[in-house]
């Protein structure tokens, strides 16, 4: 596998001093809606922000959109990082999460298989940190890609989402989707 570098910069630019998490999941979205607790019918469509402003804050709806079998969620706070919701939501499927808070230096991935965490990174955890062997050629080329080993934000984790998912994340993806926007019940803290 040959991969290259994805234009990031739209997100790494004005975007970058606000947190977010972005969930893929082998799901369709009312099934995931579900699974966080949501109600489908109280979701409205709507476009991915536009400008930084606009961008929803903690607290506030988190967006939903199919890219083909899976479902995208664009979610304005920590919600990738809840281990609990994760693992949950990956249960018969694969789910795959990044977060960031890049004017903190804050970046995190998960990958989970049917309610297991198989590989993170950015995170204190009791996870192992052996990449699995499924990672192991996408790491190598990672690794050829960026020398200098940049936060996984500002490419790294896009091109491991997109040897996972085969989903490429662009701008032109995100902003031409409609969203379906909504607020699902805020995870206990375990």
């Amino acid at each position: 596998m040959t991969m290259q570098p994805l234009d990031i910069s739209w997100l790494c630019g004005e975007y970058s001093e606000e947190c977010y998490s972005f969930i893929y999941i082998r799901a369709t979205p009312e099934q995931v809606v579900a699974r966080l607790g949501g109600r489908w019918e109280d979701f409205t469509p709507g476009p991915f922000p536009d400008d930084p402003d606009h961008y929803p804050r903690s607290g506030e709806p988190l967006g939903v959109t199919s890219i083909g079998d899976w479902t995208f969620v664009f979610d304005p706070d920590w919600l990738g990082t809840c281990e609990d919701v994760i693992t949950e939501l990956s249960q018969g499927t694969r789910l795959v999460s990044q977060a960031a808070l890049a004017i903190k230096g804050m970046d995190y991935f998960y990958w989970c298989e049917n309610g297991e965490i198989r590989f993170c990174s950015g995170v204190d955890t009791e996870h192992p940190t052996e990449i699995p062997d499924e990672l192991v050629d996408a790491m190598a080329e990672i690794d050829r890609l960026y020398p200098s080993f940049p936060p996984l934000y500002e490419g790294p984790a896009f091109l491991l989402v997109e040897n996972l998912t085969g989903i490429s994340v662009t701008e032109h993806l995100l902003k031409s989707s409609t969203f379906m926007w909504g607020v699902v019940p805020v995870p206990t803290k375990s």
